[in-house]
């Protein structure tokens, strides 16, 4: 989309800025409290939560193959129809209390949506940067605007479970539903942008064009969608390329403590603590709320202080955080620690702090977006390093649930704490253009 004009552009990035929003509150209100739905309305242990992630994973997996096969229609139609596929998972939650195995076809398929959404908007943005100098508070505005509105949906979830308007033990789920419309709202924004692109004449074929280095082929500088462009012109259904190792070993490491930060660290404050989904949602809230300034914030510290220096402190993070869940996780199972009080303070603001941890991924975006041989790898490479992602995720979900029940909370956030000095090793050793 770099080929639109000015006031064209402007206007793509504003209707995107709403599509993020309307897709971010739609993920808060369902995506954040599945750990909830699971616990009350089906009662699952924590060896079971860990097998659940298997139907909601594999999505991440699959995509690839997905966007792989869908290709020729391009970013945007892809991205609207996986919001097609949210809406059609959370309608059947929402009307129905289906038996526990039909119930993981739905997740399966809203998961899907989902998982083909995450990396398409990533390189829909990424595709709307015009100055690379700026590049970094451009993706950390995108990110603010998602945070605020998982922000909002956070006080929706707060109020509507704390006053009793929603609830998971009840026929319908009005929480899902409520959703499922946000997510129609996005789906229509999306066409709408597609319609905006198509009305701008094609990039000029003459343009001057620019080498890649294995095949001496050329492109032309005007950028068009990635994954569009890989079909038209028949070339690299799927990005695999040695040059871009480190992103695929940041992407494994990040499925560790992906899992770990949606499903385990929940799973402390829901089955040590029994806490319910309001009080979650209101720990959302608080870190929505820092999360507003802390993400602009962390996209001009990346422009001043660079990608390497970044990714030291990106794995600082985790490892701090996922050592200290592990002690605290031991006392509360072992019982020398009070289940109230500082204790359990002190486990909400680690709950807190992990939440902004995870908003260091765009770091590895714009790693990426710094080493590509082109655009147009972009797009595939995200969707292929999320694959990788979440196969990890797979194997670490059961792992950590069997780790969890056999040995004890504690040594699922210690492994994950192990694994995450890894972004050490290539916050090192990786080949990284600061000059970019």
């Amino acid at each position: 989309m770099n080929h639109l004009t000015g006031t064209k552009h402007r206007q793509a990035l504003m209707l995107y800025l709403v599509i993020l929003a309307m897709a971010a509150l739609g993920a808060g209100l369902s995506d954040n409290i599945l750990s909830n739905y699971f616990k009350d309305a089906y009662q699952v242990t924590a060896f079971q939560r860990g097998l659940i992630e298997i139907p909601r994973e594999a999505p991440g997996v699959i995509g690839v193959f997905i966007v792989t096969a869908l290709v020729a229609l391009g970013d945007i139609r892809i991205a609207a129809i996986a919001q097609a596929l949210m809406i059609v998972g959370l309608l059947f939650l929402g009307f129905l209390t289906p038996p526990y195995a039909i119930m993981l076809v739905f997740i399966f398929i809203h998961s899907l949506g989902g998982h083909i959404w995450y990396p398409l908007q990533d390189s829909i943005g990424m595709q709307l940067i015009r100055d690379d100098r700026q590049a970094g508070k451009t993706v950390g505005n995108y990110k603010a605007i998602s945070t605020a509105f998982g922000m909002l949906a956070s006080l929706i979830v707060f109020f509507g479970f704390r006053y009793n308007i929603f609830s998971f033990t009840t026929p319908v789920k009005y929480i899902f539903l409520l959703s499922a419309a946000i997510f129609a709202i996005a789906l229509l924004l999306l066409l709408w942008l597609r319609r905006m692109q198509l009305s701008q004449p094609a990039p000029d074929e003459t343009a001057e064009a620019t080498p890649v280095p294995e095949t001496g082929e050329t492109i032309p500088l005007p950028v068009q969608p990635a994954l569009q462009r890989t079909a038209l012109t028949g070339r690299m259904k799927f990005i695999f390329r040695r040059e871009y190792k480190y992103y695929y070993i940041l992407a494994i490491v990040f499925g560790v403590q992906k899992q770990i930060m949606f499903v385990f660290a929940p799973w402390v404050l829901i089955e040590l603590l029994n806490k319910k989904a309001d009080t979650l949602a209101m720990l959302n809230i608080i870190a929505s709320l820092i999360g507003i300034f802390f993400i602009p914030a962390l996209g001009r510290l990346l422009d001043r202080f660079g990608i390497r220096k970044m990714l030291y402190a990106d794995a600082l993070s985790f490892i701090v955080v996922y050592l200290l869940y592990g002690f605290f996780s031991a006392g509360f199972d072992g019982g020398f620690l009070a289940r109230a009080g500082l204790p359990v303070i002190f486990v909400f603001g680690l709950f807190i702090i992990d939440r902004m941890s995870m908003q260091m991924g765009m770091i590895r975006s714009l790693y990426l977006r710094n080493i590509a041989l082109r655009p147009s790898d972009i797009g595939p490479t995200l969707t292929m390093g999320q694959s990788m992602d979440h196969i990890v995720s797979i194997l670490c979900a059961t792992l950590g649930g069997i780790v969890w029940s056999a040995w004890g909370p504690q040594y699922v956030f210690f492994l994950a704490a192990l694994f995450s000095g890894i972004n050490f090793i290539v916050a090192r050793i990786a080949n990284i253009n600061e000059s970019a």
